[in-house]
């Protein structure tokens, strides 16, 4: 068995996979009505361990996502390990005593700058040992850009989770933007969209635009989205790795093994 958990101050989300069925054992995420402390994101992931029998495996592998906006990309040929500081000051709060490291990305050269949880990351040493921990935009442009490996025409992903969503602008298998972005309502949500459209210079009438994670076609966010932007889809199911009938929700998560 293998664990990935997302720990987001909004939420937490489990992933259990059989990995030698390839199937999906466990799956559940837990939102927040707000975000709240690392302290009390650390309780409740506490309190799960302790509750639910499906995180009590012996697990051979363990990976914990940290997914904050508390990251910023940086191309590998401006990349030095020694102004980890510089690259993230400038659009991120970060305090002196914050932790700061990076992400290598597997089929790019970028590097994702970031701040983990170290509260999390520490309990998760105590109680299983050695284990891998990765940035939520790691996991996300890594499957997209493979997703994207024989497409030459530009295409924009939005990957939607309960209270923020990043987009991802693709063209000849390069990464050509990626932001993220909190929202509350559907409105907030079509703003950033239309917005980065026209910053990044492509037009809503011809750009094919796709939709992942915590999104259907009865959702507010893909009707306000199919309203203003003339080539929206979902991603196809079979785009997943794993799948259930849960496992739309959750692209990140279900990408992270």
């Amino acid at each position: 068995y293998e664990l990935s958990i997302q720990v987001n101050l909004s939420g937490l989300s489990f992933f259990v996979l059989n990995a030698t069925e390839g199937t999906i054992e466990y799956l559940e995420s837990e939102s927040f009505d707000k975000k709240k402390s690392p302290q009390h994101l650390l309780d409740q992931l506490t309190h799960s361990f302790n509750s639910v029998k499906e995180l009590q495996k012996d697990f051979a592998k363990v990976t914990v996502i940290h997914d904050n906006e508390l990251a910023t990309l940086v191309p590998k040929p401006l990349f030095d390990e020694s102004n980890l500081v510089d690259y993230l000051k400038f659009n991120t709060k970060i305090l002196k005593t914050d932790f700061i490291t990076y992400d290598n990305l597997q089929i790019s050269d970028i590097r994702v700058v970031y701040v983990p949880l170290v509260n999390i990351n520490n309990y998760i040493f105590d109680r299983f040992g050695s284990f891998e921990y990765k940035h939520s935009a790691t996991i996300v442009i890594n499957r997209v850009l493979t997703l994207e490996k024989n497409s030459k025409s530009p295409k924009m992903f939005l990957n939607i989770e309960a209270f923020h969503f990043e987009i991802m602008s693709v063209e000849n298998n390069h990464l050509k933007f990626y932001n993220r972005f909190d929202y509350q309502t559907k409105e907030d949500f079509i703003y950033y969209v239309l917005f980065t459209i026209e910053q990044i210079q492509l037009n809503p009438e011809e750009i094919p635009v796709v939709l992942m994670g915590s999104v259907n076609e009865s959702n507010e966010l893909y009707q306000i989205a199919y309203k203003y932007i003339r080539h929206v889809s979902l991603l196809p199911k079979e785009s997943m790795r794993y799948s259930n009938d849960a496992s739309s929700n959750h692209f990140t998560l279900l990408n992270s093994l």
